[in-house]
């Protein structure tokens, strides 16, 4: 059977300068009027979309400009949330503002289906719209649990509304659903922490297939232990994507010992927290192992990690890199 090869940016996009700026003087110095600070976000949301088709790529990843992080969205659209101070955000130099659940939360609103149905209406026929929701057990080991319930049931309330987001992002046109739980590559990630975001993302990600979207799980960041990735292997989704650029040899390891448990090989193989550009050649060889060690039928190229952890003008760069070498090596798998 021929390879299937499929390209995509894993996440969202950073903020311009002009956002950036926009921003600060509606939220911090009241010297801008929120239907300006919406023309501006809308404006830079345009450009990132049209960099990302025009580079080659069929997959749009909504560029989420507008979140101050993956989490606060979410956060600010239910009940019994408050967000706290900052902290930082894994090992990038970048802060999120920790939620705080004062009891089981309730949605006032879903975030990402009024998205999609707005960016649907500029997108080309031929275009596949893709939503990131946040991995529920990520999102509650990074909070402040005040219930009085456990981690394993604010984790699995979390999951029940992220659900209904995909479930409804689906009916309205997204194509692509992808669950980030980056918490499984950390050192503090338990067995029983993969055992749950498997059973949790497959309930999330069944919900967006039930309406016919594709699904990936993503573990950026760094590289699971083996006995966090077996776990993994449980959680039905068309592809599991790895970051395979800070740990190559962690990751062919991984995959020999204990290979891709049918999914498709989602291959984080474009480094996202750089601005260098990448070599095809390191490239070319990294995936013809990866695929020569899991038989792999269907392949994800897509950037490590999300872009915004670089400025905009890198982040349109590396979008282009990721068409170009998926188109590189899908010619030369074809020949």
């Amino acid at each position: 059977m021929p390879l299937n090869i499929e390209a995509e940016v894993l996440g969202g996009y950073p903020r311009s300068e002009r956002v950036r700026k926009t921003l600060r003087r509606f939220e911090e110095k009241a010297e801008e009027g929120f239907i300006d600070v919406s023309r501006v976000v809308w404006e830079d949301t345009l450009l990132v979309v049209g960099a990302q088709l025009g580079a080659g790529l069929s997959t749009i990843v909504d560029p989420v400009i507008d979140w101050h992080d993956p989490l606060r969205p979410f956060a600010e659209a239910w009940r019994n949330v408050a967000v706290d101070g900052l902290l930082r955000w894994f090992d990038n130099n970048f802060f999120y503002r920790i939620p705080v659940f004062t009891d089981m939360p309730d949605p006032k609103r879903l975030v990402t289906p009024p998205r999609v149905i707005q960016l649907r209406k500029i997108l080309p026929r031929f275009a596949r719209l893709k939503i990131v929701l946040p991995g529920p057990v990520t999102f509650a080991r990074l909070s402040k649990n005040m219930t009085g319930r456990s981690l394993e049931e604010l984790a699995a309330e979390i999951a029940s509304i992220l659900a209904r987001e995909a479930e409804k992002a689906a009916e309205a046109g997204a194509a692509v659903v992808q669950v980030d739980e980056p918490f499984l590559a950390d050192i503090d990630a338990t067995s029983e922490d993969a055992v749950l975001a498997a059973e949790l993302a497959s309930r999330i990600l069944s919900a967006a297939a039930a309406k016919g979207a594709s699904t990936r799980l993503a573990i950026p960041y760094n590289v699971p232990e083996p006995q966090i990735y077996e776990k993994l292997l449980d959680v039905k989704a068309d592809y599991i994507v790895l970051d395979m650029v800070d740990n190559p040899a962690k990751v062919l390891q991984l995959l020999e010992a204990k290979g891709l448990g049918n999914h498709g090989l989602g291959a984080g193989i474009i480094q996202a927290r750089d601005i260098y550009p990448d070599n095809y050649e390191k490239i070319k060889e990294a995936l013809d192992k990866a695929l020569e060690t899991t038989k792999a039928e269907n392949l994800l190229i897509t950037t490590s990690a999300w872009l915004d952890l670089i400025p905009l003008n890198y982040a349109i760069e590396k979008t282009r890199i990721v068409a170009r070498i998926a188109e590189q090596y899908r010619a030369e798998k074809q020949h």
